[in-house]
C-alpha cells in the first residue's frame, strides 16, 4: 500500500477529488495548510498598511491506496492540479506498512 500526499491550490480540489473519483479512488483526508516554496510570499495592503504574507494557504490531500493505484493517481492529481504556474504544488508518496479499520477491525488492503 502507497500514500499519496499532494499539496494543491485550494480552488483545485473539486477538479482533483473529480479525477480520483473518475479512476475510483473516493477515500481521501483533507487539511487546510499554509507553506512556502519558490512562491515566497507576497505584500498586501490593509487599511493603509503594508504587510507581508509569508504563507500561502494551500490544500493538502492524504490518500491512502492499493500499490496498483498509485501511477494513476499520481497522473490523475498532476493533470486535475496543474495551472503551469509557480505553486501548483507538489506530491509525496510513501510506504504503508499496515492498516486497520477501526470499526470492523479489518486490516491492510480490506481496510482501504
Amino acid at each position: 500500500m502507497k500514500k499519496i500526499e499532494a499539496i494543491i491550490k485550494p480552488f483545485k480540489l473539486e477538479d482533483v477529488k473529480d479525477a480520483l473519483a473518475d479512476i475510483g479512488i473516493t477515500g481521501m483526508t483533507v487539511s487546510e495548510v499554509r507553506g512556502y516554496g519558490r512562491q515566497k510570499g507576497h505584500s498586501e495592503l490593509y487599511r493603509g498598511a503594508e504587510y507581508v504574507v509569508d504563507f500561502i494557504p494551500k490544500i493538502k490531500l492524504d490518500i491512502v491506496i492499493l500499490q496498483e493505484q498509485t501511477e494513476v493517481a499520481i497522473e490523475a492529481i498532476t493533470q486535475a492540479a496543474r495551472t503551469g504556474k509557480i505553486g501548483d504544488g507538489k506530491i509525496f508518496v510513501s510506504s504503508v506498512d499496515h492498516v486497520v479499520r477501526i470499526r470492523t477491525g479489518e486490516t491492510d488492503e480490506e481496510a482501504v
